[in-house]
Formats: C-alpha cells, structure tokens, sequence
C-alpha cells in the first residue's frame, strides 16, 4: 500500500518536472528557439489552432526563426497572431514563408526574463510540496485505518521527505540552468 502511495507520488511529482522544462521551453533566450511560439494560437478558418498545427517551425540559423504554413492562405493569420503575442518579435511575410529575426536581448530584458523562470520553478516547488502534502495525508489515513503500523508509516514519511528533497533539487538546478542560458550573452 506505501508502495502504491510512492509510485503515485513519483509519477504526479514527475509530471510537475516535464510541465516545468515545458514552460521553461516558452521563455525566450538569447538565441531561436522554436519552443518559444508554443502558446501562439492562429486563427485558422475561425478556430484558434496552435501554430506548430498549421505549419513548420525550424530555426536554421541562432538568431532566426522560419515558419512554413501549410496551407499559404493562412500567412497573413499567422502574422497577426505573432504580433498580437508579448514576444515582442515583428515577423517577415514573404508571401511563402515567415522569417522571424530573433533581437538580442536587453539587460533589462534578460531580468524580466530571469524573474519569470523563477515564478515559474517556485509554482513548480509549490506543486511538488502540495504532492508531499497529499501522499502524506494518504499514509496517515493508512496508519489511521489499522493498514500500516506507526513505524512504518514514519519511515515511508520519511521517504517522501527525500523525494521531494530530490525533486525539488531538480527544479532548482534547471531554474539555475534556464537563468544562466537567459544571462548569457
């Protein structure tokens, strides 16, 4: 039964990693990274529809970003949709493809940028504890219910404790990993 408990506990504590490396993913450093137009929504015959679903985004050289639509009707969607977004980028229309130069970042900037990676890693820290709090109260109600004796409920606390040491870790390394790849110039 603390076996079930823990597995669960890894998997939702797992999922909160992978959601952050995705969010991380959007923030825009120093060089294109075609990650960043993820949260991009296009107008596509009245539905709103991910960018990366009405065509190709590749970064062929560091500071440059080509979207390849699918279906050329929808160039123009795909433009607006860019310049409506807070990415601050002003995108080429070619009449075939999107070319999307990438600006070096200001220092002020870089700053704005570092102060959103670490709200998003303390939503991160705030999600994993929430997890430990909930694995915690299904252990208790284990012990409480007579499944579990008081010794090893203590112990399997204690191993949620490390795990979520463990990830939190984790979290803070790819928050210092993010800051230094968003400082870098």
């Amino acid at each position: 039964m603390t076996v079930d408990v823990l597995k669960q506990m890894d998997e939702r504590m797992d999922k909160a990693i992978v959601s952050l490396k995705r969010e991380f993913a959007t923030l825009r450093a120093g060089r294109a990274n075609p990650a960043i137009l993820d949260k991009i929504t296009v107008d596509y015959y009245g539905t709103a529809t991910p960018l990366n679903q009405v065509g190709s985004v590749t970064a062929p050289e560091p500071r440059l970003l080509v979207i390849t639509p699918w279906d050329k009707s929808v160039l123009s969607e795909i433009e607006k949709a860019i310049q409506k977004s807070d990415l601050g980028l002003t995108p080429t229309n070619d009449g075939v493809v999107i070319r999307i130069a990438i600006p070096a970042l200001t220092e002020q900037r870089r700053q704005e940028l570092a102060k959103m990676a670490r709200k998003m890693a303390e939503e991160a820290r705030v999600a994993v504890r929430n997890i430990r709090r909930d694995s915690n109260e299904d252990i208790k109600k284990l012990e409480k219910s007579g499944d579990i004796s008081e010794d090893e409920s203590r112990r399997t606390q204690e191993k949620i404790q490390a795990t979520t040491d463990r990830y939190v870790a984790e979290i803070d390394k790819l928050l210092a990993a993010k800051e230094q790849e968003i400082m870098e110039v």
